[in-house]
Protein backbone atom coordinates (compact mmCIF):
# COMPACT_ATOMS: atom_id res chain seq x y z
CA UNK A 1 0.00 0.00 0.00
CA UNK A 2 1.27 3.48 -0.83
CA UNK A 3 1.55 5.63 2.27
CA UNK A 4 0.61 9.32 2.34
CA UNK A 5 2.33 11.18 5.18
CA UNK A 6 0.25 14.11 6.46
CA UNK A 7 1.95 14.14 9.88
CA UNK A 8 2.43 17.56 11.44
CA UNK A 9 5.95 16.79 12.67
CA UNK A 10 8.14 14.85 12.65
CA UNK A 11 6.92 14.86 9.11
CA UNK A 12 7.61 13.86 5.54
CA UNK A 13 11.13 14.05 4.13
CA UNK A 14 12.13 14.06 0.45
CA UNK A 15 12.66 10.53 -0.87
CA UNK A 16 16.10 11.49 -2.19
CA UNK A 17 17.13 12.68 1.26
CA UNK A 18 15.92 9.45 2.86
CA UNK A 19 17.97 7.42 0.40
CA UNK A 20 21.09 9.50 1.06
CA UNK A 21 20.66 9.25 4.82
CA UNK A 22 20.11 5.50 4.62
CA UNK A 23 23.35 5.06 2.70
CA UNK A 24 25.27 7.32 5.10
CA UNK A 25 24.21 5.27 8.12
CA UNK A 26 26.25 2.41 6.65
CA UNK A 27 29.04 4.44 5.06
CA UNK A 28 29.25 8.23 5.21
CA UNK A 29 30.82 9.70 2.07
CA UNK A 30 32.78 6.48 1.44
CA UNK A 31 34.99 6.96 4.49
CA UNK A 32 34.19 3.54 5.94
CA UNK A 33 32.34 4.94 8.97
CA UNK A 34 28.68 5.60 9.65
CA UNK A 35 27.37 9.16 10.06
CA UNK A 36 26.34 7.90 13.50
CA UNK A 37 29.98 7.21 14.37
CA UNK A 38 31.97 10.24 13.21
CA UNK A 39 33.32 12.70 15.75
CA UNK A 40 31.65 16.08 15.91
CA UNK A 41 35.05 17.78 15.82
CA UNK A 42 36.28 15.74 12.89
CA UNK A 43 36.96 17.43 9.57
CA UNK A 44 34.11 15.32 8.14
CA UNK A 45 31.48 16.90 10.37
CA UNK A 46 33.08 20.34 10.30
CA UNK A 47 32.50 20.30 6.53
CA UNK A 48 28.83 19.32 7.05
CA UNK A 49 28.28 22.12 9.56
CA UNK A 50 30.04 24.74 7.46
CA UNK A 51 28.08 23.90 4.32
CA UNK A 52 24.77 23.83 6.19
CA UNK A 53 25.44 27.30 7.61
CA UNK A 54 26.49 28.60 4.20
CA UNK A 55 23.36 27.26 2.51
CA UNK A 56 21.11 28.76 5.18
CA UNK A 57 22.58 32.21 4.52
CA UNK A 58 22.41 31.64 0.78
CA UNK A 59 18.74 30.70 0.83
CA UNK A 60 17.89 33.54 3.22
CA UNK A 61 20.14 36.04 1.37
CA UNK A 62 21.66 37.23 4.63
CA UNK A 63 25.04 38.86 5.23
CA UNK A 64 27.64 38.23 7.91
CA UNK A 65 25.78 40.40 10.43
CA UNK A 66 23.77 37.21 11.00
CA UNK A 67 24.98 34.05 12.68
CA UNK A 68 23.55 30.58 12.03
CA UNK A 69 23.28 28.21 14.99
CA UNK A 70 22.22 24.58 15.28
CA UNK A 71 20.97 23.99 18.82
CA UNK A 72 19.32 21.40 21.04
CA UNK A 73 15.98 21.56 22.80
CA UNK A 74 13.51 22.19 20.00
CA UNK A 75 11.63 25.42 19.42
CA UNK A 76 10.15 25.04 22.91
CA UNK A 77 13.51 25.84 24.49
CA UNK A 78 13.61 29.01 22.38
CA UNK A 79 10.47 30.20 24.20
CA UNK A 80 12.71 30.87 27.21
CA UNK A 81 16.06 31.35 25.47
CA UNK A 82 14.78 34.32 23.46
CA UNK A 83 13.64 36.44 26.43
CA UNK A 84 16.59 35.28 28.55
CA UNK A 85 18.95 36.75 25.93
CA UNK A 86 16.93 39.69 24.63
CA UNK A 87 14.58 40.99 27.35
CA UNK A 88 16.08 43.21 30.06
CA UNK A 89 14.56 42.78 33.51
CA UNK A 90 13.02 46.26 33.30
CA UNK A 91 12.10 45.94 29.62
CA UNK A 92 8.96 45.04 27.68
CA UNK A 93 8.55 42.42 24.98
CA UNK A 94 5.59 42.41 22.60
CA UNK A 95 3.93 39.11 21.71
CA UNK A 96 1.07 37.96 19.52
CA UNK A 97 -1.24 35.31 20.93
CA UNK A 98 -2.46 33.41 17.89
CA UNK A 99 -2.45 29.88 19.25
CA UNK A 100 -0.93 27.28 21.53
CA UNK A 101 2.72 27.97 20.66
CA UNK A 102 2.41 31.73 21.00
CA UNK A 103 0.70 31.26 24.36
CA UNK A 104 3.51 29.01 25.59
CA UNK A 105 6.09 31.56 24.43
CA UNK A 106 4.26 34.33 26.30
CA UNK A 107 4.24 32.27 29.50
CA UNK A 108 8.00 31.72 29.39
CA UNK A 109 8.80 35.34 28.53
CA UNK A 110 6.79 36.61 31.49
CA UNK A 111 9.43 35.12 33.83
CA UNK A 112 12.12 37.48 32.48
CA UNK A 113 10.37 40.84 32.08
CA UNK A 114 7.13 42.53 31.16
CA UNK A 115 5.10 41.06 28.29
CA UNK A 116 2.67 43.14 26.28
CA UNK A 117 0.21 41.08 24.23
CA UNK A 118 -0.42 43.26 21.18
CA UNK A 119 -3.27 41.13 19.84
CA UNK A 120 -4.99 37.83 20.53
CA UNK A 121 -7.25 35.64 18.43
CA UNK A 122 -8.53 33.66 21.43
CA UNK A 123 -11.98 35.26 21.11
CA UNK A 124 -12.64 33.09 18.04
CA UNK A 125 -10.71 30.02 19.07
CA UNK A 126 -7.57 31.16 17.20
CA UNK A 127 -9.26 30.64 13.84
CA UNK A 128 -7.90 33.91 12.42
CA UNK A 129 -4.95 36.31 12.71
CA UNK A 130 -5.93 39.41 14.69
CA UNK A 131 -4.48 42.35 12.77
CA UNK A 132 -5.89 45.03 15.07
CA UNK A 133 -2.77 45.85 17.07
CA UNK A 134 -0.42 48.60 18.20
CA UNK A 135 3.27 47.89 18.79
CA UNK A 136 4.96 50.01 21.50
CA UNK A 137 7.99 51.68 19.93
CA UNK A 138 10.19 51.18 23.03
CA UNK A 139 9.75 47.40 23.15
CA UNK A 140 12.86 45.23 23.35
CA UNK A 141 11.48 43.00 20.60
CA UNK A 142 8.31 41.75 18.92
CA UNK A 143 7.65 37.99 18.85
CA UNK A 144 5.25 36.12 16.60
CA UNK A 145 4.62 32.62 15.27
CA UNK A 146 4.58 32.74 11.48
CA UNK A 147 2.46 29.62 11.04
CA UNK A 148 0.23 28.09 13.68
CA UNK A 149 0.50 24.35 13.16
CA UNK A 150 -2.28 23.37 15.56
CA UNK A 151 -4.89 25.96 14.58
CA UNK A 152 -4.08 26.23 10.87
CA UNK A 153 -3.47 29.98 10.55
CA UNK A 154 -0.54 31.74 8.90
CA UNK A 155 0.84 35.27 8.65
CA UNK A 156 0.78 36.16 4.95
CA UNK A 157 2.02 39.71 5.60
CA UNK A 158 4.19 40.54 8.58
CA UNK A 159 3.91 43.72 10.67
CA UNK A 160 5.89 46.77 9.62
CA UNK A 161 7.82 48.07 12.62
CA UNK A 162 11.18 49.40 13.76
CA UNK A 163 11.04 47.12 16.81
CA UNK A 164 13.33 44.09 16.35
CA UNK A 165 11.20 41.18 15.15
CA UNK A 166 11.65 37.63 16.42
CA UNK A 167 9.77 34.89 14.61
CA UNK A 168 9.11 31.23 15.31
CA UNK A 169 9.12 29.74 11.79
CA UNK A 170 9.08 26.12 12.86
CA UNK A 171 6.30 25.04 10.53
CA UNK A 172 6.67 27.19 7.42
CA UNK A 173 10.35 28.05 7.12
CA UNK A 174 11.62 27.81 3.53
CA UNK A 175 8.12 27.16 2.18
CA UNK A 176 7.90 30.57 0.53
CA UNK A 177 9.96 33.51 -0.62
CA UNK A 178 10.59 35.94 2.20
CA UNK A 179 12.64 39.01 3.05
CA UNK A 180 14.42 37.35 5.95
CA UNK A 181 16.44 40.47 6.73
CA UNK A 182 13.33 42.07 8.22
CA UNK A 183 13.81 39.76 11.23
CA UNK A 184 16.49 40.05 13.88
CA UNK A 185 16.06 36.48 15.10
CA UNK A 186 14.49 33.46 13.43
CA UNK A 187 14.14 30.05 15.01
CA UNK A 188 12.66 26.77 13.81
CA UNK A 189 12.55 23.16 14.82
CA UNK A 190 13.88 21.24 11.82
CA UNK A 191 11.33 18.44 11.79
CA UNK A 192 8.75 19.94 9.44
CA UNK A 193 10.39 21.58 6.42
CA UNK A 194 14.16 21.39 6.86
CA UNK A 195 15.05 18.01 8.32
CA UNK A 196 14.47 15.60 11.17
CA UNK A 197 13.75 16.02 14.87
CA UNK A 198 16.71 16.70 17.11
CA UNK A 199 18.07 20.04 15.93
CA UNK A 200 16.77 23.60 16.06
CA UNK A 201 17.87 26.30 13.65
CA UNK A 202 18.51 29.78 15.09
CA UNK A 203 19.52 32.68 12.83
CA UNK A 204 20.33 35.82 14.80
CA UNK A 205 21.52 39.33 13.99
CA UNK A 206 24.49 39.95 16.28
CA UNK A 207 23.47 43.54 17.01
CA UNK A 208 20.62 42.49 19.34
CA UNK A 209 22.82 40.41 21.65
CA UNK A 210 24.70 41.40 24.81
CA UNK A 211 22.09 43.83 26.11
CA UNK A 212 20.89 42.01 29.24
CA UNK A 213 22.64 41.93 32.62
CA UNK A 214 21.38 38.60 33.95
CA UNK A 215 23.55 35.51 34.20
CA UNK A 216 23.14 33.33 31.13
CA UNK A 217 24.03 29.64 31.41
CA UNK A 218 26.38 28.81 28.52
CA UNK A 219 23.89 26.35 27.00
CA UNK A 220 21.31 29.15 26.84
CA UNK A 221 23.59 31.99 25.74
CA UNK A 222 23.51 32.80 22.02
CA UNK A 223 26.88 34.55 22.21
CA UNK A 224 28.47 31.46 23.74
CA UNK A 225 26.98 29.30 20.99
CA UNK A 226 28.36 31.69 18.36
CA UNK A 227 31.80 31.69 19.98
CA UNK A 228 31.83 27.89 20.09
CA UNK A 229 30.46 27.31 16.60
CA UNK A 230 27.28 25.51 17.80
CA UNK A 231 29.52 23.02 19.62
CA UNK A 232 29.44 23.89 23.32
CA UNK A 233 28.62 20.21 23.66
CA UNK A 234 28.13 17.41 21.14
CA UNK A 235 25.66 18.58 18.49
CA UNK A 236 23.03 16.25 17.00
CA UNK A 237 25.31 15.15 14.16
CA UNK A 238 22.86 13.13 12.08
CA UNK A 239 20.09 15.73 12.43
CA UNK A 240 22.41 18.48 11.18
CA UNK A 241 23.43 16.24 8.28
CA UNK A 242 19.80 15.58 7.35
CA UNK A 243 19.20 19.33 7.38
CA UNK A 244 22.15 19.81 5.03
CA UNK A 245 20.74 17.22 2.62
CA UNK A 246 17.30 18.86 2.77
CA UNK A 247 18.79 22.29 2.07
CA UNK A 248 20.59 20.89 -0.96
CA UNK A 249 17.30 19.33 -2.11
CA UNK A 250 15.42 22.64 -1.79
CA UNK A 251 18.03 24.39 -3.95
CA UNK A 252 18.12 21.57 -6.52
CA UNK A 253 14.32 21.63 -6.80
CA UNK A 254 14.22 25.33 -7.65
CA UNK A 255 14.62 27.12 -4.34
CA UNK A 256 12.01 29.04 -2.39
CA UNK A 257 10.13 30.19 -5.49
CA UNK A 258 9.40 26.57 -6.39
CA UNK A 259 8.63 25.61 -2.78
CA UNK A 260 6.10 28.45 -2.65
CA UNK A 261 4.52 27.46 -5.98
CA UNK A 262 4.06 23.90 -4.78
CA UNK A 263 2.70 24.98 -1.41
CA UNK A 264 0.06 27.17 -3.06
CA UNK A 265 -0.87 24.43 -5.51
CA UNK A 266 -1.30 21.81 -2.79
CA UNK A 267 -3.25 24.04 -0.43
CA UNK A 268 -5.54 25.47 -3.12
CA UNK A 269 -6.51 21.96 -4.17
CA UNK A 270 -7.34 20.89 -0.63
CA UNK A 271 -9.14 24.09 0.40
CA UNK A 272 -11.20 23.98 -2.80
CA UNK A 273 -12.42 20.54 -1.77
CA UNK A 274 -13.11 21.67 1.79
CA UNK A 275 -15.14 24.63 0.52
CA UNK A 276 -17.16 22.59 -1.96
CA UNK A 277 -17.92 19.35 -0.10
CA UNK A 278 -20.85 19.90 2.31
CA UNK A 279 -19.74 17.36 4.93
CA UNK A 280 -16.34 19.01 5.38
CA UNK A 281 -16.01 22.28 7.33
CA UNK A 282 -12.82 24.40 7.13
CA UNK A 283 -12.36 26.22 10.44
CA UNK A 284 -9.99 29.09 9.55
CA UNK A 285 -10.81 32.52 8.13
CA UNK A 286 -10.17 32.31 4.39
CA UNK A 287 -7.56 35.11 4.26
CA UNK A 288 -5.51 33.55 7.10
CA UNK A 289 -5.49 29.91 6.01
CA UNK A 290 -2.17 28.15 6.28
CA UNK A 291 -0.50 26.68 3.21
CA UNK A 292 1.15 24.15 5.50
CA UNK A 293 -1.60 22.91 7.84
CA UNK A 294 -5.23 22.70 6.74
CA UNK A 295 -7.50 22.30 9.77
CA UNK A 296 -11.09 21.17 9.36
CA UNK A 297 -13.96 19.20 10.84
CA UNK A 298 -16.85 17.12 9.60
CA UNK A 299 -20.47 17.83 10.44
CA UNK A 300 -20.54 15.17 13.20
CA UNK A 301 -17.95 13.47 15.39
CA UNK A 302 -19.20 10.09 14.22
CA UNK A 303 -18.41 11.02 10.62
CA UNK A 304 -14.96 12.26 11.67
CA UNK A 305 -14.18 8.89 13.23
CA UNK A 306 -15.43 7.05 10.16
CA UNK A 307 -13.38 9.29 7.87
CA UNK A 308 -10.25 8.70 9.96
CA UNK A 309 -10.84 4.97 9.60
CA UNK A 310 -11.12 5.41 5.83
CA UNK A 311 -7.86 7.40 5.80
CA UNK A 312 -6.09 4.61 7.66
CA UNK A 313 -7.45 2.06 5.21
CA UNK A 314 -6.03 4.11 2.31
CA UNK A 315 -2.59 4.65 3.87
CA UNK A 316 -3.14 8.27 4.91
CA UNK A 317 -1.48 9.00 8.25
CA UNK A 318 -1.49 12.10 10.44
CA UNK A 319 -5.00 13.33 9.60
CA UNK A 320 -6.27 13.45 13.18
CA UNK A 321 -6.21 16.96 14.62
CA UNK A 322 -4.06 18.08 17.54
CA UNK A 323 -5.26 16.74 20.89
CA UNK A 324 -5.90 20.29 22.18
CA UNK A 325 -8.40 21.23 19.48
CA UNK A 326 -9.66 17.95 18.01
CA UNK A 327 -11.05 17.80 14.50
CA UNK A 328 -8.87 16.94 11.53
CA UNK A 329 -5.70 18.32 10.00
CA UNK A 330 -3.67 17.70 6.86
CA UNK A 331 -0.09 18.95 6.97
CA UNK A 332 1.46 19.64 3.57
CA UNK A 333 5.13 20.47 4.00
CA UNK A 334 7.75 20.97 1.30
CA UNK A 335 8.37 17.27 0.64
CA UNK A 336 4.66 16.47 0.22
CA UNK A 337 3.96 15.36 -3.37
CA UNK A 338 0.89 16.80 -5.04
CA UNK A 339 -0.28 13.23 -5.69
CA UNK A 340 -0.85 12.70 -1.95
CA UNK A 341 -3.14 15.72 -1.75
CA UNK A 342 -4.93 14.52 -4.88
CA UNK A 343 -5.45 11.14 -3.22
CA UNK A 344 -6.84 12.80 -0.07
CA UNK A 345 -9.21 14.97 -2.10
CA UNK A 346 -10.41 11.92 -4.03
CA UNK A 347 -11.14 10.10 -0.75
CA UNK A 348 -12.93 13.16 0.66
CA UNK A 349 -15.08 13.42 -2.46
CA UNK A 350 -15.95 9.74 -2.35
CA UNK A 351 -16.76 9.93 1.36
CA UNK A 352 -18.94 13.03 0.89
CA UNK A 353 -20.86 11.47 -1.99
CA UNK A 354 -21.46 8.33 0.06
CA UNK A 355 -22.77 10.04 3.19
CA UNK A 356 -24.26 13.39 2.17
CA UNK A 357 -28.05 13.33 2.40
CA UNK A 358 -28.00 9.62 3.24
Amino acid sequence: MQMHNFNSGPSILPEKVLQQVAASIIDFNNIGLSILEIGHRSTWFEAVLAEAKQLIKQIMQLNDDYEVLFLHGGATTQFLEVPMNLLPANGTAVYFDNGIWGKKAIKEASHFGKVHVAASSADKGHTYINKNYTIPTDAAYLHLTSNNTVEGTQWHQFPTTNVPMVVDMSSDIFSKQEQFSQFKLIYAGAQKNIGAAGVTLVVVHKSILGKVDRYLPPMLDYQQHIANGSMINTPPVISVYITLLTLRWIIEEGGLAEMERRAIERSRLLYSALDSLPLFVPTVAREDRSHMNAVFTLTTTALENEFLAACKQHGMVGIKGHRSVGGLRASMYNAMPLSSVQALVALMTEFNNKHYNN
